[in-house]
């Protein structure tokens, strides 16, 4: 039956629904939505829904915005950490000789689908598969509140240098070089000052939301103007102004507009080609080949002295593929060396390595604690600076998460009890920041298992209080806490009024909502000075 004049006649208000709806269905499971919006994508798609020139808009927009974000909370020196560059050059390698001799092997076997692929296209597959999702990856450490933390700089940073090398790959196999006016690109950065200026005056409002769509856009053009890809035009403009502190405030304004933004991105990789039985077969079979991509991670990670607690997060995250592979894909397609079908089985093994993905990552202390001796066998006896015993001062109090929450609480705390307070956050630059104003704030993540395993011994902390950046992050504290036998006192921070109440289930004895008791303080300040 065909139900394309039923699709047409619904419209955009088709995929905004189902998306929706699945998208719910999703959270209600303890998945991502984005794996709903994977599922509208192919529920569409086998209704004869075609995406038209909406969809397509909202999913390069989402990416565009996606980079310009990565930009934004991206630090160059994470990417000369040899855990970073060399992981990456090592594991592309790796995957390449593995997984390209493994496809041209069953192309000479003449298998359906593969018959017919030469030594070259193996290759540039393999290269393919090797790359994880940006998009996916990115969202979760989002959702999490994880963005920061070493795992997530590591992941991200990896990302990255993999969006670099796919700049370099599509440039080669396109046969299209950069303009001479590339060149120019590189005034960009002497012209930082400029953009931190207009950032700065744009304020708090719409204006500082809208200078960040015309960077990111802006870039973006500018980019495929010279000849370079545009989304890297994105990522670098969110770089330049990245260590300006007001970047910050810009990133989580624009959070909203990029996760709208990204739904076609997902909604469009299961719209793009007609399902077949052996189609998806070869597509699922594809799946458990991620894992041997993510067991070079694990080995990389680790022989370069990262913790195996440290390594195995980064690794869960990564564990999926990415979007490149269905560029190159295309690539191939258009170049008449594939057929279209393999477009259907790359977005098939990349919608269901979300899946892994996501109940890996959701799983992801469980893992890790359940498999914790075999994980430990690979770690590295010398440790990392940033990642020796910890040192808590004699501190009776304990504030988890210095932004401006929990920075304002610690100077509270200090002013009533004196030196016995002490901060903990995951961002090391934050850290810093604090320590040469004079703070007691020390380097760590309160959701790490091991995190109290590097207190030393014999601490004397009896009141923990969570300044950290949403509810998830503050219920991965609190199951380390409990895990440890904590039986001193807790106190956290919350936005909404449901929050409050899970929190207190988690074993939280104070709750501060930081919207409801912001104004009861305003009124005390406001009395305290008549």
């Amino acid at each position: 039956m065909n139900f394309e004049w039923f699709a047409i006649a619904l419209g955009d208000f088709t995929w905004i629904s189902l998306a929706f709806f699945l998208g719910f269905l999703a959270k209600q499971i303890n998945l991502p939505p984005l794996i709903g919006f994977l599922a509208t994508g192919f529920v569409l798609n086998y209704f004869g829904f075609a995406g038209g020139e909406m969809l397509q808009k909202l999913s390069d927009l989402g990416i565009t915005l996606l980079l310009f974000a990565v930009g934004l909370k991206l630090k160059l020196k994470v990417l000369k950490r040899p855990q970073v560059w060399l992981t990456t050059a090592l594991h592309i390698t790796a995957v390449i000789v593995v997984f390209g001799t493994a496809i041209f092997g069953l192309a000479l076997m003449k298998v359906p689908l593969f018959a017919g692929l030469d030594f070259k296209f193996s290759m540039m597959l393999a290269f393919a598969l090797s790359f994880s999702s940006t998009v996916f990856v990115v969202k979760s450490l989002e959702e999490k509140g994880q963005m920061k933390s070493l795992h997530g700089r590591i992941a991200i940073g990896i990302l990255v240098m993999q969006d670099l090398a796919a700049v370099v790959f599509l440039a080669a196999s396109i046969g299209k070089l950069p303009t001479p006016w590339a060149i120019l690109l590189f005034v960009l950065f002497p012209l930082r000052p400029l953009f931190h200026y207009f950032l700065k005056k744009a304020g708090h409002g719409e204006l500082m939301i809208l200078y960040g769509l015309v960077l990111a856009l802006g870039g973006a053009e500018l980019f495929e103007l010279v000849g370079v890809k545009d989304d890297l035009g994105a990522l670098i403009m969110g770089l330049l102004i990245s260590s300006y502190p007001q970047s910050n405030e810009m990133a989580k304004s624009m959070m909203g507009f990029k996760d709208l933004f990204l739904v076609g991105f997902f909604l469009s990789i299961g719209m793009s080609g007609q399902l077949s039985l052996e189609v998806v077969l070869l597509g699922l079979l594809l799946v458990p080949f991620v894992f041997v991509k993510s067991a070079f991670f694990f080995m990389l990670m680790t022989r370069f002295k990262l913790r195996s607690r440290t390594s195995l997060l980064a690794t869960l995250n990564l564990t999926n593929y990415s979007e490149f592979g269905l560029i190159v894909a295309a690539i191939g397609v258009a170049n008449e060396r594939i057929m279209v079908e393999w477009l259907i089985v790359i977005a098939i093994a990349l919608s269901v390595s979300f899946v892994v993905a996501a109940s890996l990552t959701t799983n992801e202390d469980k893992i890790y604690k359940k498999f914790r001796s075999v994980w430990m066998r690979f770690q590295s006896k010398e440790r990392l600076p940033d990642d020796c015993l910890l040192d808590t001062f004699g501190a009776t109090i304990a504030v988890f998460g210095m932004g401006r929450v929990g920075t304002g609480a610690y100077d509270k705390m200090r002013e009533l009890h004196g030196e016995n307070v002490v901060g903990i956050d995951f961002d090391s630059e934050q850290v810093k920041l604090h320590q040469t104003l004079g703070r007691k704030v020390i380097h760590g993540d309160p959701s790490d298992a091991d995190f109290w395993e590097k207190v030393e011994e014999g601490h004397s902390i009896e009141l923990v209080m969570l300044a950290l950046p949403n509810l998830e992050a503050s219920l991965h504290a609190l199951t380390q806490l409990r895990e440890i036998s904590f039986d001193g006192r807790i106190a956290a921070t919350a936005r909404y009024p449901d929050e409050d109440e899970r929190l207190h289930e988690a074993g939280v004895n104070a709750v501060f909502n930081i919207y409801t008791e912001a104004g009861t303080g305003f009124a005390d300040h406001v009395t305290e000075k008549k």
